[in-house]
């Protein structure tokens, strides 16, 4: 089925809803009302945009003639001239069609839990680590999110072997989740001598942050246990056994918190942060499967696939994924990364229609 015709079986249907929510006898049935009322909600934005675009075309056809078969140049001349704008406006109702056909992820809308750690690299790809961090702090300053470090190990030259934090905010996790994978950076460290360029790398995983009622642990498969906290948090933190590490002993998942003073508050941050991780564990399992269908390129399932270049000599920041090269790596690593963001959101939901128009 091609784009067309789900638009005219959507279209038949908002009809047939309209008609059926005209109906006095719909109105005994509320349950049966509410949700043809949803429905016919739901479709009447694209609904509007298709008839748009119908005239649009007809406006079209009528031009495409008049060029054709009009002897009068001037009549021909406005034609063409007013073409170009209904071409224009054409392709924009198309894509902003297809774009609302897509389906969307039902848990773009949650919030997230970012954990990033170096890896190959040495005490530069703890340093690279940092790096990432600090583009996406001032990246969730730009979005107006709020920030929460959950955990952290300092790296003994700068930046942290792994830090994991919270974002809260709106559609979080929906632009979050293409940052999952293995981030690479190319650049002369500050410890290199020769001035020779190395690479580096740093894993980041993004999950989609799980509530109570998501997830039913059952305390006993729980494992505590209390330790001194250590590194940020200042002398307090490390006096008293505050930090929490928990194990869930059925999947072996372990997590711990220190960043609060209080015992009680880590714990609880411990708890939010094992229900994520199992939450996404299976969530993770859904999103491979999908991306096998649809063989996407822009997968978040496949967290060790290398997804990203940043070259410092060059200047140049490039997602593999989609082929995007930018050469604005000073502002993408103050937090400007909306456009690669957006690209990526972009081609997922072209894969997305893709999938959508073949079934």
């Amino acid at each position: 089925m091609n784009i067309d015709q789900k638009l005219a079986q959507l279209k038949s249907r908002f009809e047939e809803l309209t008609v059926a929510l005209g109906d006095p006898d719909i109105y005994g049935n509320q349950k049966k009302f509410a949700e043809y009322s949803k429905e016919h909600s739901d479709l009447r934005e694209v609904v509007d945009l298709y008839n748009k675009l119908q005239r649009v075309r007809t406006d079209i056809r009528g031009n495409t003639e008049i060029i054709k078969t009009e002897k009068d140049a001037d009549l021909i001349e406005m034609a063409r001239e007013e073409m170009d704008g209904l071409q224009d406006e054409a392709q924009k109702l198309e894509d902003e069609i297809k774009f609302k056909l897509v389906p969307r992820d039902p848990e773009d809308k949650r919030n997230a839990i970012v954990e990033i750690r170096a890896g190959t690299g040495g005490d530069e790809a703890g340093i690279f680590a940092g790096d990432l961090f600090n583009m996406y702090r001032r990246y969730a300053d730009t979005q107006g999110w709020q920030l929460e470090i959950l955990s952290l190990n300092e790296a003994a030259k700068g930046g942290f072997k792994e830090i994991v934090f919270s974002l809260q905010g709106a559609e979080i996790f929906g632009k979050m989740k293409y940052e999952s994978g293995v981030h690479r950076v190319q650049r002369v460290p500050e410890t290199e001598s020769q001035g020779r360029v190395h690479t580096s790398a740093a894993t980041v995983a993004v999950l989609p942050e799980a509530e109570e009622v998501d997830v039913v642990i059952n305390p006993a498969d729980l494992e505590y246990d209390t330790f001194r906290a250590s590194g940020a948090g200042g002398q307090h933190v490390n006096k008293t056994d505050s930090a929490i590490r928990i194990r869930h002993i059925p999947s072996g998942v372990v997590v711990e918190c220190q960043e609060e003073r209080s015992q009680i508050k880590n714990r609880a941050k411990a708890l939010t942060m094992l229900r994520t991780r199992l939450f996404d564990m299976e969530y993770e399992k859904k999103a491979k499967e999908r991306a096998a269908a649809r063989k996407s390129q822009v997968s978040t399932g496949d967290r060790s696939a290398k997804i990203r270049t940043y070259n410092y000599p060059q200047g140049r920041i490039t997602d593999h994924r989609i082929g995007l090269t930018l050469y604005n790596l000073d502002d993408a690593m103050k937090g400007n990364i909306s456009e690669v963001i957006d690209g990526l959101k972009l081609a997922d939901n072209l894969e997305r229609l893709s999938a959508l128009a073949e079934s």
